[in-house]
């Protein structure tokens, strides 16, 4: 915890925000799961998300972070509106 809140102390305040944005749609990407109704298709989507985002974590340009942000937007949409569907 100290470590990460050290890291926390000298990030700018630009990527503070965008740490900030990365880790809400980290959450909102859980969520969304959470929802979806077959076990095995949680546990790979869940999975899946996670190595996504360990994947980039050490991603620094501002451009390509802003980018993927974008992108993960876009696949959540994309999520949530799969899952609209097969409630109607």
């Amino acid at each position: 915890l100290r470590a990460e809140l050290a890291a926390e102390c000298s990030l700018s305040p630009s990527q503070f925000l965008r740490r900030q944005q990365v880790l809400q749609l980290y959450r909102r990407i859980l969520r969304a799961i959470r929802e979806v109704p077959a076990e095995a298709d949680r546990r790979y989507l869940k999975d899946w998300a996670r190595e996504e985002f360990k994947r980039n974590k050490e991603a620094t340009e501002e451009d390509a972070i802003r980018m993927m942000i974008t992108q993960g937007n876009r696949q959540l949409q994309e999520l949530q509106r799969t899952l609209r569907l097969a409630k109607s």
